[in-house]
């Protein structure tokens, strides 16, 4: 008879920690950003991205094999994995990387990849049959007017870095594709023997890009090093597997408006481990963020982590 009562006991903070993943992902994934300017000016963008993708094929390959982790079942399911690899971490990083190192700055990058929200909802009822309520569409326009008056200090370019403008868009798409493409093929693909075939084929196709736009020159400094092992592990084993979850977990276009916030908390980690100016209109578009991504999750508080 005890074990109801500790199961009852158990629940409350269970259901606290399950509240809490989307803001650990958000965190994490925001300080990417971070991690992207403390390792840029010590490696090329492809460079830097193609040592991040092999040295997670190096970690997770072992993990896999050891706890036998279930590999996808036939090559269909293997190639719709490995094209959402391409999608997310090639297309999409590269994309964004390429575009900071051209001289974008970092706010025009963040608010273009911050409309991947509002690009999902636009495309998700045809393509996975999700229904996006005009609750939620008023939700996500607040939360890309907050987005645009945290970095509204940070948005000018000039005609020189329109390269690097047309390359974050072509990282939106990406990324975009990549979010329906899993949700449609690859939700239920162990995160373990998935992220193996993903970053495969990613490091795959950086390479011979790396070898022809330029390897080098790679400065191996303490800040490198760190940026690496920070972008390894909190990013691409960290904050990529929980997104898939909360993708497996949610409909794409509520989990989708949590990037919404990952320029605010960019922007304040900018502020707190880079000095970086922290304004009050800043501030008050942190608010109207955090307001309209609140009206696109209101009905899915809780997270389904049970069945699947």
């Amino acid at each position: 008879m005890s074990a109801p009562a500790a199961d009852s006991a158990a629940s409350p903070i269970a259901r606290l920690l399950q509240a809490a993943v989307p803001a650990v992902f958000v965190v994490m994934w925001a300080s990417g950003f971070a991690g992207a300017r403390l390792g840029l000016p010590y490696a090329p963008p492809l460079t830097l991205l193609f040592l991040r993708f092999a040295i997670v094929v190096a970690v997770v390959l072992p993990i896999s094999l050891v706890t036998r982790a279930p590999w996808p079942r036939g090559w269909r399911l293997r190639g719709h994995v490995a094209v959402v690899g391409l999608l997310m971490h090639s297309a999409y990083l590269g994309g964004v990387y390429c575009a900071i190192a051209a001289g974008v700055p970092s706010g025009i990058s963040a608010l273009i990849v911050g409309l991947q929200p509002l690009l999902t909802a636009a495309v998700v009822g045809p393509f996975l049959g999700e229904r996006v309520t005009k609750l939620q569409w008023l939700g996500l326009a607040i939360g890309l007017a907050g987005v645009a008056l945290v970095l509204l200090d940070k948005l000018h370019f000039d005609h020189a870095q329109s390269w690097g403008v047309v390359l974050a868009f072509g990282g939106l798409l990406s990324v975009t594709a990549a979010t329906l493409y899993q949700k449609r093929f690859c939700s239920h693909v162990d995160l373990r023997t998935g992220a193996v075939i993903q970053y495969s084929a990613a490091s795959l196709v950086l390479l011979p890009l790396a070898l022809a736009l330029g390897w080098g020159p790679i400065e191996w400094t303490g800040e490198l090093i760190f940026a690496m092992a920070w972008l390894v592990l909190v990013l691409s084993l960290g904050a990529v597997s929980i997104f898939y979850l909360l993708i497996r977990k949610g409909a794409a276009s509520r989990v989708t408006s949590l990037f919404y916030l990952t320029p605010p908390v960019a922007a304040l980690l900018g502020w707190i481990i880079f000095g970086e100016r922290l304004g009050p209109v800043a501030l008050f578009g942190m608010a109207l963020t955090a307001c309209g991504v609140a009206l696109v999750m209101r009905r899915s508080v809780r997270w389904r982590w049970g069945r699947s």
